[in-house]
């Protein structure tokens, strides 16, 4: 039920994207526009995971999944007559973020109630309802084929099944610890945990490569390669769906090799590929081949990040540095398409943003081998302390 109401909500959150090209064309908006225009519902997504994730270790998944999809189908049905104003769909893409926040719902939730030995992989089968993304990229655009206002109407009636059997469906684990500090204190003392923010950064590298091209690859599919919006929207989802494949395969390689070093691994592979991107191959078979490297690097790197996250988090905090840690994920994927947007506008080139991606990927690599992969897990009684910083022994 988590992975099916994650799914939901990130296709709603992801409805803008696959047709930003016809907004684009309707409107008369230049590519940065159009950039802000996909970008504006990954910022607030993003944030909202923040106190989502707090909120959802107080009152539990039970309260907040059918909630928060309950309220995602207003922005929804909002995007219908916000159509011929490029103000209005701003407006509503900020409302639209929501949608973005139940990341923050399922990982507490999914992690109550597996062993630590088996959280990669669950967690994993989670993360794949970022599949969203690809639906969206898939579904959107043909359904609009039969009407320009039938996806929103499509998506809503979706969110409202969900929200309804969510109610009785979803099982908060009824021993589960309920923080009783403020919600400023809770995250405060997750925002006081050095590992939260190192996590936060890999994650940002990971999962926010995977909403950029989310949001961006339709639109540079488009422009780059001259493709169609709907053949644009097939690629991306294509791209989507590699990354939902992979993520459960970083959980479940995270869950027999220390999960820094899956992720070293995964993002030099984006590296290597995203340099080859880089020198703009034909998309055939070249750029196609590249672009799906990069997804199931990012995919395994997404996965992964987390499963540290459930080895290195006390159990009552799960939700409050998962918040942070999303939140954080969500912004790495705010920012470029904006950059790849204003570079194209400037330079009439997409190189330069695959040459940067391939800079933080690598970053992140040297820094998850080279830092994370010391961090080990304290008892599991005494997991409120600071994560411990026991040399890593030579494998």
């Amino acid at each position: 039920m988590a992975t099916i109401g994650f799914m939901l909500t990130f296709w709603a959150w992801d409805l803008i994207a696959p047709l930003a090209g016809d907004y684009g064309d309707r409107l008369n908006l230049s590519s940065f526009q159009q950039s802000l225009l996909v970008a504006i519902p990954v910022l607030v997504g993003s944030l909202g995971r923040i106190p989502a994730g707090a909120l959802t270790d107080r009152y539990g998944a039970k309260v907040m999944f059918p909630l928060v999809s309950a309220l995602t189908i207003v922005p929804v049905l909002l995007l219908i007559p916000a159509k011929n104003s490029y103000g209005a769909m701003l407006a509503v893409g900020f409302l639209l973020g929501l949608g973005g926040t139940t990341f923050a719902i399922g990982i507490p939730l999914v992690n109550s109630w597996f062993p630590p030995a088996k959280r990669g992989l669950a967690l994993g089968v989670f993360g794949m309802g970022m599949g969203g993304v690809a639906l969206s990229g898939y579904f959107t655009p043909r359904i609009s084929e039969h009407g320009e206002n039938l996806p929103f109407v499509v998506v809503a009636i979706a969110l409202a099944a969900y929200a309804v059997l969510a109610v009785f469906l979803i099982t908060d684990r009824p021993d589960r610890p309920v923080p009783t500090a403020s919600l400023g204190s809770r995250l405060g003392k997750a925002g006081r945990l050095r590992v939260t923010w190192e996590l936060s950064a890999l994650y940002a590298i990971g999962f926010g490569g995977i909403v950029a091209f989310g949001v961006y690859l339709p639109t540079y599919l488009k422009t780059w390669y001259e493709l169609d919006p709907t053949d644009a929207g097939t690629k991306a989802a294509g791209f989507a769906l590699v990354t939902v494949v992979f993520r459960p395969i970083g959980g479940w390689l995270s869950d027999r090799i220390h999960p820094a070093l899956v992720t070293a691994a995964a993002l030099g592979f984006v590296a290597l590929f995203a340099i080859v991107q880089a020198f703009d191959p034909p998309l055939n078979p070249g750029g196609t081949i590249a672009l799906l490297c990069m997804a199931a690097g990012l995919g395994t790197a997404s996965g992964s990040v987390f499963a540290l996250v459930s080895q290195v988090t006390p159990q009552p905090q799960v939700g409050s540095v998962t918040g942070i840690v999303g939140a954080m994920g969500g912004l790495g994927g705010f920012v470029p398409p904006l950059v790849m947007g204003a570079i194209y506008s400037a330079k009439d080139s997409y190189s330069i943003g695959f040459m940067l991606l391939s800079d933080l990927a690598l970053a992140g690599c040297v820094y998850a081998y080279g830092r994370m992969r010391t961090i080990r897990p304290t008892a599991e009684g005494d997991r409120d302390a600071e994560v411990s910083k026991v040399a890593a022994r030579p494998s």
